[in-house]
């Protein structure tokens, strides 16, 4: 009798964590379905045949390729290639300037010891804590006076505006550097190796995970904005990017013939960022998890 309670209360725990296993991956799994829905509706809505932005039901009555072909193919009212093409170019320089100036301030206020450091960390600590929308003006009118909001100039003063604070955001960057030995550099400069051998040649390869977040995550930004593209390219339709043009597509005038186009804009402008995620995805996580350590 004695041996039948004892078998009952060592199986009485694993039967406890069988049921919250149970629980958690159906609340998981849910999570997951709420998540994947929206994103397989519009992939659905891309491919409707029905024109307009109202439908009863839930999956189209009818199945096409037009909305993309128009979408690639109708340049007199809304230019999605171009905008898609201005987009392109302005994420590719801003991420590769942006990458630069993150790594670069990350690395010097994590090796470096100088006058300012600590209030300049302070400081950027604290400007951080608003939003960069509130300098929208400034930097507006900043642009302005240097001629850069008319004509082909708007990219470069979309890539300035998109790059010119990025050496704010070094935290993430700075943790990460913190966790690589310092006696690594030492050693480097002692063979006589200088500072810029040192962070090219023997800190950037060690640091290869925040180096491949620092460009996804600086990719991203300007390839997802749409507030400061709006007020710097104003009515220049030419130098419109993706999410003006999408959002474009929501106007009353172009709502109906262009609604199952922004679906399929929307998909087509997922696409660079999740083939750019998921060739990253193992350094992005190894880069965060780096970062929260140091």
């Amino acid at each position: 009798m004695s041996t039948m309670n004892n078998t009952a209360k060592k199986n009485a725990p694993n039967t406890r964590r069988v049921l919250v296993n149970v629980l958690v991956h159906v609340f998981l799994a849910v999570l997951a379905a709420i998540w994947v829905l929206p994103i397989f509706w519009i992939i659905l809505t891309s491919f409707r045949k029905e024109q307009g932005s109202y439908v009863s039901t839930f999956f189209p009555k009818g199945y096409t390729i037009n909305n993309y072909v128009k979408l690639f193919t109708d340049k007199n009212i809304l230019n999605f290639p171009k905008m898609f093409t201005n987009t392109l170019i302005i994420a590719i320089f801003t991420c590769l300037i942006a990458t630069f100036f993150v790594m670069s301030v990350g690395y010097s206020l994590s090796r470096m010891r100088f006058k300012f450091r600590k209030p300049y960390m302070n400081i950027a600590m604290i400007l951080g804590l608003f939003p960069g929308f509130m300098a929208m003006i400034a930097q507006y009118y900043l642009l302005k006076t240097m001629g850069l909001t008319e004509g082909s100039w708007i990219r470069l003063a979309l890539i300035i505006a998109y790059t010119a604070t990025t050496g704010l955001g070094f935290q993430i960057v700075k943790g990460y550097f913190d966790t690589i030995p310092k006696s690594i550099d030492e050693a480097a400069i002692i063979d006589g190796a200088s500072q810029w051998q040192v962070f090219t040649q023997i800190t950037l390869p060690l640091a290869k995970p925040i180096l491949i977040y620092t460009v996804l995550t600086s990719f991203m930004s300007p390839w997802v904005d749409f507030i400061f593209a709006r007020v710097i390219c104003r009515a220049n339709a030419s130098q419109y990017t993706v999410a003006i043009g999408l959002w474009n597509m929501f106007q009353k005038e172009y709502i109906t013939q262009w609604y199952t186009c922004f679906a399929a804009g929307a998909v087509v402008v997922s696409i660079p960022i999740a083939i750019l995620f998921v060739f990253t995805q193992k350094y992005y996580v190894e880069g965060m998890a780096g970062a929260v350590k140091g």
